[in-house]
């Protein structure tokens, strides 16, 4: 008779999980505390182009969210056997959950009900994005041994730190030029999460590697390579699509390569693509919340800290224990 057994904190049993359940606490947020309504008179300003670009990545952004906390997440939990990374990653599956209806939100708050309808209908129809979620999912739900386990922690690495980052570069984009700011403060959220969520699932895929011989370690190396050509194809079909009318698509296609090589070396490989200038706007916004200060606070427009204040050398002690774990 297997035993049911309850998770034990006292016990360390997770090389990392503690770390991570440490950092996650600190970061936990709610979108309801940070004021979107600041943000309409900037949205009135924007043209209807625009308008209809910022909903498309965010319908966009609702759906790989709703994936990755519905499905992505509760998946790859279910085949860990530690208890203790168990829980940081149901953690981080309720963080997905808070990402996709952050959306929502700013919708809500900035948008009518016949744009919102609209714009998530175009989500559900759109082939590049449906085609790239359908193919993480069925990652997710083809799990059935180690082997097919890793394939999926590969696909999880690649949607949190890689598949994200066409739909976070407008946001980013605007409130650098002071367009949106509260609703880019959102973005940088979410981004802070996505970001130790890849590094986790990526240590836990290194793990997990380990367990093989040479030769099934090379297929599974092949596999990564072969997963982010496929992939990377769509998000360029899908950045045409939506940045095209407003001469952006290339922009984006470098920022997409840009994570795209932080998913690689979350799994723990070499950078894939060449190193590129990305557009310091942008940049400037994911590695230091733009004009916020993520670090002293939890952000200019967070109105509700309930939580011990981030600081400045958090991610650095982050980093620091890491480090001495390998």
């Amino acid at each position: 008779m297997n035993l049911i057994k309850p998770v034990n904190w006292n016990q360390q049993t997770s090389e990392y999980a503690n770390i991570f359940w440490d950092q996650n606490t600190k970061q936990f947020w709610l979108d309801t505390e940070i004021p979107i309504s600041k943000d309409k008179k900037s949205w009135e300003l924007l043209s209807e182009t625009e308008k209809e670009v910022y909903m498309k990545v965010l319908s966009g952004l609702t759906l790989l969210d709703t994936e990755q906390g519905g499905v992505g997440m509760p998946s790859v939990l279910s085949y860990v056997d530690d208890l203790q990374e168990k829980a940081v990653l149901t953690f981080m599956a309720a963080m997905e959950q808070i990402h996709a209806k952050s959306y929502s939100t700013i919708f809500t708050t900035l948008a009518t009900k016949v744009q919102i309808d609209s714009t998530f209908k175009w989500a559900e129809n759109n082939k590049w994005l449906q085609k790239k979620t359908k193919i993480i999912e069925e990652h997710y739900k083809g799990i059935r041994d180690s082997f097919t386990f890793c394939k999926a922690l590969i696909a999880s690495v690649f949607l949190e730190s890689c598949l994200f980052y066409s739909g976070f570069f407008y946001p980013f984009f605007l409130a650098g030029q002071g367009k949106l700011k509260n609703s880019g403060e959102i973005i940088s959220l979410i981004t802070r999460d996505e970001s130790i969520h890849g590094v986790f699932v990526g240590l836990i895929f290194q793990k997990e590697r380990e367990k093989f011989d040479a030769n099934t370690k090379s297929q599974i190396d092949d596999f990564a390579k072969t997963l982010l050509d496929e992939l990377y194809e769509l998000e360029e079909k899908y950045s045409e699509e939506v940045y095209d009318d407003i001469g952006l698509s290339h922009e984006v296609k470098k920022f997409v390569r840009y994570n795209a090589n932080k998913a690689m070396m979350n799994l723990g490989y070499e950078a894939y693509f060449k190193n590129e200038e990305i557009n310091p706007i942008v940049l400037n916004g994911l590695n230091a919340g733009g004009t916020f200060d993520f670090f002293s606070q939890k952000g200019s427009a967070y109105v509700k800290a309930k939580v011990e204040p981030l600081r400045e050398d958090d991610f650095e002690e982050l980093n620091k224990r890491l480090e001495a774990l390998k």
